[in-house]
């Protein structure tokens, strides 16, 4: 399940459990219109009790990914397991938006940080 909450230029997700086809069908518009609307982007993704994706949402966030490579100018993500840490790291070979880790009681660091100018 995904929760998502926009302003601005910076979209905030809350994804809990596994994500799904559905969640992709409903974020990806959201994603697409920010985009058209403001060039660049930030993304505020955080992670409660995150079991990872379902094999089409996977492919979905991948190929959003691959297209949207450049218009993401800066991610941060909240999670508590070793993986998603390992998983923020491995993105920013990728990416040239500043990618940055919170852990869980950090999420007021993680909004601010996500907003700074």
């Amino acid at each position: 399940m995904i929760n998502i909450e926009i302003n601005g230029k910076v979209i905030y997700t809350t994804a809990k459990g596994k994500l799904t086809e559905e969640d992709y069908d409903k974020l990806v518009p959201h994603l697409d219109d920010m985009i058209k609307e403001y060039g660049k982007i930030r993304w505020y993704f955080e992670m409660q009790d995150f079991d990872g994706w379902e094999a089409s949402a996977f492919w979905k966030d991948m190929k959003f990914d691959i297209k949207h490579t450049n218009d993401l100018e800066r991610i941060a993500m909240v999670g508590d397991e070793q993986w998603e840490k390992w998983l923020a790291a491995v993105m920013k070979p990728f990416t040239p938006a500043m990618v940055r880790f919170f852990q869980p009681g950090q999420e007021y660091e993680a909004r601010e940080w996500i907003r700074e100018a």
